[in-house]
């Protein structure tokens, strides 16, 4: 038995030399900006010693022009240690003040930066720390000879199977992808979606490994004025600057970005291995996170168990546990007693108390799947069982769903009576619109990021919920006609798609009594034999075109704004298209863009991830301009026109103006409810208690936004000029 071993007490901190490393300083030097060493004094010598200070050897202890020796106390010293300019000023952060110095700590082959206070550390290792860092009460600080810092490589002489990977999606790990540290939610999704592109997927491999040197002997880095004090264990971990660490029970194998501007936070209790940290992240009390990464401005919270899965920026998660997911920015997630499993949910999402979304599985094995885009909100107690699919804005009524379901229809409602279930199409627009409109408010009021790395589209309308808006349409002309045309003699004349289309478009365009009058179902949303009832078509389908008119006038008349185009010149130079788009990580491309970056990846043209981050830049640029084209496309689709002339232009904005002066009521009309309603004042003892309690309504910002945007739309829709 040989598990604590003995060695030689000369060779303590040569760990770095027993895997082959020639030069186990080689590295550290690169890594360290700062040349200006010199050798102690003798006189400083002998102030150490007679401070209790043990040093391996003189010849390897190198400080500062500025040193005072009489602020090191009781400390041990192995291997080359350098020790930047130490003086009399104490440092302080909040309410906490040290001396500058190192008291009562062991430090083994470290770099130490000027005006650093060091106290009650006892094992730090390998480890470069930069300027005005505190170090309070710290157990352990260790990097090893092969630290990866959380990135998903292997170091030379590795065994493969200690690389870490992320299995998102699916606990099956046939959608793992491998971290590393500026991995964006576009590279998450593009490697875990393409699996079939084996080209494609080689490629991003190689990208990946080519994200960290192979070689053994980097040392870890606390970056300037961070502060880390009662922790227990840190290991191959990289601080960006400002970093702030209080109570932590271990960190380890981890990149935490930070800065100045957005410092890092981690708390009391956490456990945190193997990932990636993003800026301004916050990760307090009790939280556990093991193969994971944190898109910048993220926060876990209150026990929250984030494990296999890659989250989101702007986003919360508290009090719940996350496995194998893949979430886009803005989601919210803060109840004890939710459960998200394998799933990808494209963001501006929120979860309720109870929901168990993808918990139990339909199939042999744990493989399900769950794909939810924008905006999808499962309420208290619903259960979601694999594989499931949902259109964008789907709202999730209480429930068992106890089988699998291919949900298309956007902003709706899904619900349960009895054993069957029933779909509202557009019920967000009709009944649920202030909601609708706070949730876009709400992801831009509350986007922390300083740098933006990829665009978040939080807007409800547009070019992905357009298209599905213009498909479930369709669809519903279809179930229309059908159920129109049942027992009917005349159904076997309406054999063909094009058929159906038209009978149900003069239904829908007819006696809106007889389209109610009919029983509404379908049998390809639910994987069983029963029907799912779709109710009030008639007034989701009339809602569905006023969406879409109300999103194409007012994409036009803001680039016109933009431009001062005539709309003329607009259709002349961009062409209309309805292709299909793509929601890339919370950025929206149109999917022959995709196609074409897979392409140029596959046969070398794009060789990096940081070259694909250039490309996702370059969506971001003509992001508007692609959405002028899906716009004009949708126009001329929903009035059945070939150009937009003058004419076409005054029913189009005369629509559109209608139906924004109809938004703003609603989002005023929607609040004061909550102020009319008089159970909502019992708890107050008169109107004025309330208002200081709640706010004055019409001091809300949300409202206020509101009406701002009303009176800028009007102005560009007025401003259109041919």
């Amino acid at each position: 038995m040989d598990k604590v071993k003995l060695i030689k007490n000369n060779v303590i901190g040569n760990i770095f030399l027993e895997d082959g490393i020639e030069d186990e300083y080689a590295f550290r030097n690169k890594q360290v900006s700062k040349n200006n060493w010199r050798v102690l004094s003798t006189e400083e010598k002998v102030i150490l010693k007679t401070n209790n200070n043990i040093i391996e050897s003189y010849d390897k202890f190198f400080v500062s022009e500025i040193f005072d020796p009489n602020l090191i106390r009781n400390s041990y010293f192995y291997g080359l240690v350098r020790i930047g300019n130490i003086s009399s000023e104490i440092l302080r952060f909040h309410d906490l003040e040290l001396f500058q110095g190192i008291v009562n700590s062991t430090i083994i082959n470290c770099d130490i930066g000027n005006n650093c206070a060091i106290h009650n550390c006892a094992y730090i290792s390998h480890y470069i720390i930069e300027d005005r860092v505190m170090l309070h009460n710290v157990d352990e600080i260790q990097a090893t000879n092969h630290a990866k810092f959380g990135v998903g490589i292997v170091k030379d002489g590795e065994d493969p199977e200690v690389r870490v990977d992320i299995s998102i999606m699916n606990e099956s790990g046939g959608r793992k992808v491998y971290p590393f540290v500026d991995m964006t939610l576009a590279d998450a999704w593009l490697w875990g979606s393409f699996r079939g592109d084996l080209s494609f997927m080689r490629k991003l491999d190689e990208f990946t490994i080519n994200t960290m040197d192979s070689k053994r002997g980097y040392y870890g880095r606390i970056g300037e004025q961070c502060v880390i004090k009662s922790t227990k264990t840190i290991k191959d971990v990289n601080f960006g600057p400002c970093s702030y660490v209080k109570g932590s029970n271990k960190l380890k194998n981890l990149t935490i970005k930070s800065s100045e501007a957005r410092s890092t936070q981690i708390g009391e209790g956490v456990e945190l291995v193997n990932g990636i940290v993003g800026v301004g992240c916050h990760i307090f009390y009790g939280c556990k996170a093991i193969r994971f990464v944190m898109m910048d401005s993220s926060n876990l919270k209150y026990g929250a168990r984030l494990i296999n899965s890659i989250l989101g920026e702007n986003s919360t998660v508290s009090c719940c546990e996350l496995l194998n997911n893949l979430v886009f920015a803005g989601h919210e997630q803060h109840h004890n007693n939710s459960f998200l499993i394998a799933s990808n949910i494209q963001g501006l999402s929120n979860m309720a108390a109870g929901a168990n979304i993808g918990s139990n599985h339909n199939s042999r094995g744990a493989d399900g799947e769950i794909v939810a885009k924008r905006g999808f909100w499962p309420a208290l107690s619903s259960t979601l069982k694999h594989n499931c699919k949902f259109a964008s804005y789907t709202l999730i009524a209480k429930g068992n769903y106890p089988v699998e379901l291919n949900l298309k229809f956007p902003f709706s409602l899904l619900s349960c009576e009895g054993d069957l279930r029933l779909v509202m199409p557009a019920y967000w627009w009709m009944y649920n619109l202030y909601a609708l409109e706070r949730n876009s408010f709400k992801v831009k009021q509350r986007d922390n990021r300083i740098v933006i790395n990829q665009i978040i589209h939080s807007e409800y309308l547009a070019p992905d919920t357009a298209i599905e808006i213009l498909n479930a349409r369709s669809s519903l002309r279809v179930l229309v006609a059908k159920a129109w045309l049942k027992g009917k003699k005349e159904e076997a004349s309406y054999s063909t798609e094009e058929k159906l289309q038209d009978l149900g478009h003069s239904l829908f365009h007819g006696d809106s009594n007889i389209v109610d009058s009919l029983e509404i179902v379908s049998y390809d949303i639910e994987n069983s034999n029963k029907p799912v009832i779709i109710s009030k078509v008639y007034n989701a389908y009339a809602a569905y075109g006023e969406m879409l008119i109300y999103y194409g006038a007012r994409t036009i008349a803001k680039w016109i704004a933009k431009t001062n185009e005539t709309l003329s010149e607009v259709q002349d130079k961009i062409v209309a298209s309805l292709e299909p788009w793509i929601n890339v990580g919370g950025q929206l491309v149109p999917r022959k863009k995709v196609d074409l970056l897979r392409e140029d990846v596959s046969i070398g043209n794009i060789s990096s991830w940081e070259e694909m981050h250039s490309v996702y830049k370059q969506w971001g640029s003509e992001f508007e301009k692609d959405q002028v084209a899906n716009a004009l496309g949708i126009l001329i689709r929903i009035l059945n026109i070939n150009y937009i002339d003058s004419v076409d232009w005054d029913v189009i904005k005369m629509r559109a103006k209608k139906t924004r002066i109809y938004i703003e009521n609603q989002v005023f009309e929607t609040k004061v409810k909550d102020y009319n309603n008089p159970y909502r004042d019992i708890t107050f003892r008169d109107n004025n208690e309330r208002d200081i309690v709640l706010g004055v309504v019409e001091e809300n910002p949300f409202i206020n936004e509101s009406v701002e945007i009303t009176k800028t739309l009007i102005a560009q829709l007025e401003d259109v000029k041919f």
